[in-house]
């Protein structure tokens, strides 16, 4: 049966293709969130090219035709921009709400034996359409449902034999019934019930485990703790592994061990030119200018955590290369920090970047940062999808989730989940309490 899917403003900024989502049904976009795009298009940031986007793309389909009145897309879709000419347009995120639930009752008036759901990611807009009668739903296209996502970890039982020969440092072929993504992590454990573990890893595409190394002189003075820290250092500094993501709850390591891994990369083993560290600002997408001085003293206090992480390896290694403080690190131009919203156009290669609490991005906005990873560069993106604080993506349609999802199959990508807090007895007791 057709349906009648009427767009809020956040779903075009969230995703500008999302006109195009609904096949062989009618799309309907009020003219209040035309307006509202429009008050967006001139920010330099992620959001301000979506806007810019969406304005492109409807001034495309207009060619010809009156979108007013209903455009026919290839795909089946009918294309409408609902103007009532007896209504003022008046600027303001609470009219634009009303004028959408307005519409959509409007529409259900004249059609009724059509379905009309509104689409949103704004959740009260969602509850006030509920108490008005009216369908409203999430925008799920790129919705990756958390309890299903993927750990990048298993167990598996092999010979006593194939288990030695892997504790020897040798490459163990798997039989063609065991499934493994390419460069899962394997707990692998004895058949004949003994306790002698190995911790091993799909070696790319082929049907083969290798085993990982054991970090024995740590990694700038961090030594794994439990095996999912080993897992994650053994893809942090894997040169194969183009894309790391790391997935865990606060305590658990993931920008502590991204860092490390980052440092030793550039320092000791020489490997990269520099560290790119990038972090969403809390309110994703928001211009910074308010803040005094120039872009590095701008992200100051956004970048905060990466400095405690940072002074934290040097109170632990006391010096990492020839650097004795974090102080050096930036002064040398061995750290950069890369506001998100200035990041479009560039091409950083020959660098190890780590975007942190990447769970507050938006799958275009992680989109955007993978596609400017240049020539001989890696990145790495952790996040805890249970702490967000952007109010326009959640638990299962963040940027996150979406990239660990696209990019399990993929030879040159690996993702572990940090389960275990090693920060503090006091801070594995607050994630795992309150």
């Amino acid at each position: 049966m057709r349906k009648v899917y009427v767009l809020d403003t956040n779903v075009l900024l969230h995703d500008p293709s999302s006109l195009l989502r609904f096949e062989d049904n009618t799309v309907v976009i009020p003219i209040d969130v035309i307006q509202e795009v429009d008050r967006f298009k001139h920010e330099q940031s992620e959001r301000g090219h979506n806007a810019r986007e969406v304005s492109r793309r409807l001034d495309a389909l207009r060619n010809g035709s009156s979108l007013a009145s209903g455009v026919r897309l290839e795909n089946g879709i009918e294309l409408r921009v609902f103007c009532d000419p007896n209504d003022p347009l008046v600027p303001g995120r609470v009219k634009a709400d009303n004028n959408i639930l307005r519409i959509a009752r409007r529409i259900q008036r004249d059609e009724p034996d059509v379905p009309v759901i509104i689409i949103t990611k704004d959740i009260n807009l969602r509850i006030r359409a509920d108490a008005m009668g009216l369908r409203a739903e999430d925008y799920e296209s790129d919705r990756v449902v958390l309890s299903e996502l993927y750990s990048g970890q298993t167990e598996l039982a092999l010979p006593a034999r194939d288990v030695e020969a892997l504790r020897t440092g040798q490459v163990v072929t798997v039989s063609d019934g065991v499934e493994l993504s390419p460069n899962q992590y394997v707990l692998v454990i004895p058949d004949d019930g003994s306790k002698n573990t190995v911790l091993a890893r799909r070696n790319g595409v082929s049907p083969s485990l290798r085993p990982i190394e054991r970090f024995e002189h740590g990694v700038c003075g961090i030594r794994p703790r439990n095996k999912e820290q080993f897992f994650a250092f053994d893809a942090l500094l894997d040169d194969h592994v183009k894309l790391a993501t790391i997935m865990g709850k606060a305590g658990t390591g993931k920008t502590l061990l991204a860092i490390a891994a980052a440092l030793h990369q550039v320092l000791i083993g020489k490997k990269s030119r520099g560290v790119v560290v990038a972090r969403p600002t809390v309110a994703v997408g928001k211009e910074i200018g308010f803040l005094p001085g120039d872009i590095d003293r701008k992200m100051v206090p956004w970048m905060r955590p990466i400095v405690d992480t940072i002074e934290f390896l040097f109170d632990t290694a006391r010096s990492i290369g020839r650097n004795t403080d974090f102080q050096s690190l930036f002064r040398s131009g061995v750290i950069e920090i890369q506001p998100l919203s200035y990041i479009r156009g560039r091409s950083i290669s020959n660098r190890y970047i780590v975007v942190d609490e990447s769970q507050n991005l938006s799958p275009l906005e992680v989109k955007t940062i993978i596609t400017r990873v240049g020539y001989a560069s890696k990145v790495v993106m952790t996040g805890d999808p249970y702490q967000i604080d952007n109010p326009y993506v959640d638990s299962s349609s963040n940027g996150f989730n979406f990239l660990v999802n696209r990019f399990r199959p993929e030879p040159i990508a690996a993702h572990i989940e940090l389960r275990k807090g090693e920060r503090s007895e006091l801070a594995e007791l607050a994630a795992n309490l309150l």
